[in-house]
């Protein structure tokens, strides 16, 4: 927990966490979308669908991660540093979203299965 103190050196804005949550979720509705159509297109069926589902959306998040947090997070001069600073905690990052993206992912997943397989 930051002290007050710390808070006032480099204060967390509400509005940009706020924002980093909805550009998150944005991003994972679309690559959802993307990774039904993979799942679709290779013909994967019940637990292996998912599991590609599951596997691609950590992946993206580790990118987002290693890509966007991880370089803004070793420019902070005030050296306390933390996801909570982007986000509303780590959890969020990592699978915040995925249950919003799955009834996406299903509908590609079943749209593009019963194109290749038809």
């Amino acid at each position: 927990m930051r002290t007050e103190q710390e808070l006032q050196i480099s204060p967390v804005v509400q509005e940009s966490v706020i924002h980093n949550t909805k550009v998150l979720v944005t991003l994972r509705n679309l690559t959802a979308s993307l990774f039904g159509i993979g799942a679709g297109i290779l013909g994967l069926e019940s637990y292996p669908g998912f599991i590609f589902y599951v596997v691609f959306s950590l992946l993206t998040s580790a990118l987002v991660y290693a890509l966007r947090v991880q370089p803004a997070l070793a420019r902070d001069p005030s050296g306390d540093a933390g996801i909570t600073r982007f986000f509303k905690g780590s959890w969020e990052l990592w699978t915040g979203g995925i249950f919003e993206g799955l009834s996406g992912f299903v509908l590609t997943w079943t749209l593009f299965y019963g194109l290749v397989r038809a």
